[in-house]
């Protein structure tokens, strides 16, 4: 347990999912975790596993799905370089140059974080965001996925800095 922190609740898996809004087009939305400001809620993220559709395999063309889970809003796909990014999955089907339908490639963050972490992150505002765009598929894509973690009480020190720090990476 982090310090300055008391855990709440047991862990608690929260489940989502999103769909492009059209075809190949960056998309996202929210989940609300329904924190308590003024009770100084937080949310201790343990685990996220993202699963993305398949790309479409067409020959001579590369195909991608990309998603992400991130603490705030974004604008365009975000990278596991982004401070507020804390799980990127990518599938890709390189089929440039073949008559056939190419090979398949998966790229993710760790899924489940090595047992020597107590937590992989903390969501300090209401809601994390989902994103999902796919690249030269035939019909649009979506992703799946779990947040797994618990509800924790911060100091108020604590607290500001978690917010604030959240905010301003925003």
């Amino acid at each position: 347990m982090p310090r300055g922190l008391k855990q709440t609740s047991s862990v608690v898996p929260i489940g989502f999912a999103l769909a492009e809004s059209a075809l190949n087009t960056f998309t996202q939305g929210s989940v609300d975790l329904n924190l308590s400001p003024l009770d100084r809620e937080v949310f201790v993220v343990l685990a996220i596993n993202l699963d993305n559709d398949f790309p479409d395999s067409l020959a001579g063309t590369d195909t991608q799905v990309r998603s992400a889970l991130t603490t705030t809003s974004q604008t365009a796909m975000p990278n596991l370089g982004d401070s507020n990014c804390m799980a990127r999955t990518t599938n890709t089907i390189k089929s440039a140059g073949y008559v056939d339908g190419g090979v398949a490639f998966s790229q993710q963050s760790t899924e489940t974080p090595p047992s020597t972490l107590e937590y992989i992150g903390i969501v300090a505002t209401n809601d994390f965001f989902v994103q999902v765009q796919g690249s030269n598929n035939g019909g649009a894509k979506g992703v799946a996925g779990k947040l797994y973690g618990y509800r924790a009480v911060a100091d108020a020190a604590i607290y500001a800095a978690l917010v604030q720090s959240e905010v301003l990476s925003a």
